[in-house]
């Protein structure tokens, strides 16, 4: 069966019962599951392999009273045995989309410096670097794709 990428919805809960071992932090929660999918402005994107959730990112749409919606990305994460596949790059595109649906302008996220696999992904996909030098160094570094 070929890989599948899905951006799940409200009904979806059970998709996440079947996780790959290093893709999320902590064992998933039903009720956190619930809660997440049931809040319009979460978005998770995942990768399935036959039933198994091989990777995701997630991401949040939000509004400012002074700036048009943005889409801001949370987490991105593939089982080791599944990168260097585009699986990463296909999640993100699918967030991508999302936030067009919803009208957002601007997607961005923020990693650490020595983060290069990041790094060279959020740039693979379109990303723009730019660092936070506003405030002390801390070693953030924050990377924005434009969307409309």
């Amino acid at each position: 069966m070929a890989l599948e990428i899905k951006v799940l919805e409200r009904g979806d809960e059970s998709v996440l019962m079947n996780v790959a071992a290093e893709v999320f932090d902590n064992p998933i929660d039903a009720d956190l599951t619930a809660e997440f999918l049931g809040d319009a402005r979460h978005h998770l994107a995942v990768a399935i392999d036959d039933g198994l959730v091989v990777g995701f990112a997630s991401a949040i749409h939000y509004v400012h009273p002074d700036k048009p919606p943005q889409l801001w990305i949370n987490e991105v994460a593939v089982a080791p045995e599944y990168r260097r596949r585009g699986l990463g790059k296909a999640v993100l595109r699918s967030l991508f989309e999302v936030g067009k649906a919803h009208h957002c302008t601007v997607a961005w996220v923020l990693t650490d410096r020595t983060n290069v696999a990041a790094m060279a992904l959020y740039a693979s996909v379109g990303g723009t670097e730019g660092a936070d030098d506003e405030g002390p160094s801390d070693g953030t570094l924050g990377y924005s794709f434009m969307l409309s």
